[in-house]
């Protein structure tokens, strides 16, 4: 079973920075994209930025510029640096894993997530 686990959020300045970090545990026949989603107190959940299996990249156009997504294959680990940090930035933020399990069927895999709060 694959388990995802974030950290690195807590409380930031306006303007500051948060690099957060999701470690992946457990196996699959392949993973097609990694990414961050954040959901705001009474707003739905929504993409921040993905990775593709093939390295393809996408953010969302609220963060274009100030967050950047990376993968570290050998540490089964994902990314998020985000910089200029403003406070509708302020939410939960979620690990997301998408890809095909060893009988071939599609999987989705959520970590539990971690906050950011950004306010002075």
């Amino acid at each position: 079973q694959v388990q995802l686990v974030e950290s690195g959020g807590g409380l930031v300045q306006p303007g500051g920075s948060l690099r957060l970090s999701c470690t992946i545990s457990g196996s699959l026949f392949r993973i097609n994209h990694m990414g961050w989603y954040r959901q705001a107190l009474g707003k739905e959940r929504e993409l921040v930025s993905r990775i593709t299996n093939g390295g393809s990249i996408d953010y969302a156009d609220s963060v274009m510029g100030r967050f950047t997504i990376s993968r570290n294959d050998a540490r089964n680990a994902i990314y998020l640096q985000m910089a200029s940090l403003k406070p509708e930035d302020t939410a939960v933020y979620y690990c997301n894993v998408v890809g095909y399990d060893w009988s071939r069927a599609v999987v989705h895999f959520w970590g539990t997530g971690t906050p950011v709060t950004v306010s002075s």
